[in-house]
């Protein structure tokens, strides 16, 4: 078994996204600190596919996934829909099934091992709320995704 870091990156990942706006500032130093890179933000749709091209997006625009390549293009996708599948309990659909989210999601990417070999990896962790397009009938949902790059 390989062992990881100090700051495992998916736990780097929730805690950030759990985290408040006032506790954001220092843990993303602290995150950072230990090596990775870092993307914040918000989404919300009763469209999947508006969901994931938000955090795309805000990957390419923070420049933690280079478009260019692939791979890098692959995992943060593989990262995003794992992490879905949290948030829609295995069923990824939303608006099909009357759904809707509101998430803040985070997006960690780097070393996740204490072997350098192992190379980079990234992670996505949202967090909000799911539930009929009704405001007052949505609950707390959460989701993680992670996959190497």
């Amino acid at each position: 078994m390989v062992d990881q870091p100090q700051r495992p990156i998916g736990k780097s990942a929730l805690q950030l996204v759990l985290a408040t706006s006032e506790e954001q500032e220092a843990l993303v130093e602290t995150i950072e600190a230990a090596g990775y890179q870092t993307c914040l933000g918000k989404t919300g749709s009763m469209e999947l596919q508006k969901v994931v091209s938000a955090i795309e997006t805000a990957a390419k625009r923070q420049g933690l996934i280079d478009e260019s390549l692939y791979r890098e293009m692959h995992a943060l996708y593989h990262a995003i829909l794992e992490a879905v599948q949290g948030v829609t309990r295995g069923q990824a659909q939303l608006g099909d099934v009357m759904r809707t989210v509101g998430l803040k999601f985070v997006i960690v990417r780097g070393i996740a091992y204490e072997n350098q070999a192992e190379g980079e990896w990234i992670a996505v962790a949202l967090y909000g709320t799911i539930g009929a397009p009704v405001r007052g009938l949505e609950h707390e949902t959460a989701g993680l995704g992670i996959n190497h790059i």
